[in-house]
């Protein structure tokens, strides 16, 4: 599909593989997110299932977004486990235990190595590869990593309902 927004076919793919990466570690980590959702233990297991829920949630709803770029400037999105795996940055779930503790210690570093690539590839998006359509949806994201990272960072302070 060739799409006419005035990006050049070269340009429009490098970016199209920027968000092909970013859609992948998209989905590793919406992935991991779920997994400590039905893997949670412990005695703040409900408000941390809830928590859990409330962020993968959310990244089922970025990762549309990042497709949804991707057909939007002329490409298509890679859809198979395959894929995101050979594309992500992100490293499959590491910890040993199911505390809550661990899941939020792991889930805050991948925000941040998410935030981290997307830094990276703003200013290349917008001044090299001129979208500055894609440049502005992006720090869109990185802003969400940003507020969601925080709210994964300070998880266990969430007041427990017993």
């Amino acid at each position: 599909m060739k799409a006419n927004i005035g990006i050049s076919d070269k340009n429009s793919k490098a970016v199209a593989a920027v968000l092909s990466q970013l859609l992948a570690d998209e989905f590793m980590l919406y992935t991991k997110t779920r997994n400590a959702h039905w893997n949670v233990e412990g005695p703040d297991f409900h408000a941390m299932h809830l928590f859990f829920e409330s962020q993968y949630e959310q990244l089922d709803d970025i990762m549309d977004g990042v497709a949804e770029r991707i057909r939007s400037i002329g490409h298509y999105a890679p859809a198979t486990l395959k894929a995101y795996l050979q594309l992500t940055h992100l490293s499959e779930n590491n910890q040993n235990k199911n505390d809550s503790k661990g899941f939020i210690k792991e889930l805050a570093a991948d925000h941040s190595s998410i935030i981290e690539f997307i830094r990276g590839n703003i200013n290349a998006i917008g001044n090299k590869y001129d979208d500055m359509g894609t440049s502005d949806y992006i720090t869109g994201l990185m802003e969400a990593h940003e507020k969601n990272g925080v709210d994964v960072a300070f998880a266990p302070k969430i007041k427990m309902h017993f």
